[in-house]
């Protein structure tokens, strides 16, 4: 099926076509994954279980659970899932939820820029005239941008 177009009209790109739904911005699919993210790093961390997570239950079901040393990362900000200097539990929890998505959303991010792809963009070019033929010559160049 295809539109029909009078003669020296252009569709509007503006408009929909009747027969495709109107196309979502990657834009706003993102923003909108964030949000979400988000909302459930912050809200959802009031739901998580306060028993001991799958490798501390198996040590302490085959008995040598009493022997774990506490990490080198046991004193940061951030550790237990909570955050350091916040009492109420949900709200600790939450906020640690919140940074973590900061975190990674920052750290992919930095890597996506760094791994972007780069296009080239066409130079002027240079034209030049062969006298004896009267031939006409042009050279493009084009060159790598960091845009």
């Amino acid at each position: 099926m295809s539109e029909r177009v009078d003669a020296g009209t252009q569709p509007s790109l503006s408009q929909p076509s009747p027969t495709r739904p109107p196309r979502v911005r990657t834009k706003v699919v993102v923003l909108v994954g964030i949000v979400v993210a988000l909302l459930l790093a912050g809200g959802v961390s009031y739901f998580a279980s306060g028993s001991p997570d799958g490798l501390n239950r198996v040590a302490e079901d085959l008995g040598f659970g009493d022997r774990a040393r506490d990490s080198a990362t046991a004193g940061s900000p951030l550790a237990d899932y909570g955050v350091r200097g916040v009492d109420h539990p949900v709200l600790s929890g939450g906020i640690a939820g919140v940074a973590g998505v900061l975190v990674v959303l920052a750290l992919g991010s930095g890597l996506a820029y760094a791994v972007r792809r780069r296009t080239r963009t066409p130079q002027p070019s240079t034209t030049s005239t062969d006298r004896a033929t009267g031939a006409t010559t042009v050279e493009a160049t084009s060159r790598s941008t960091d845009g």
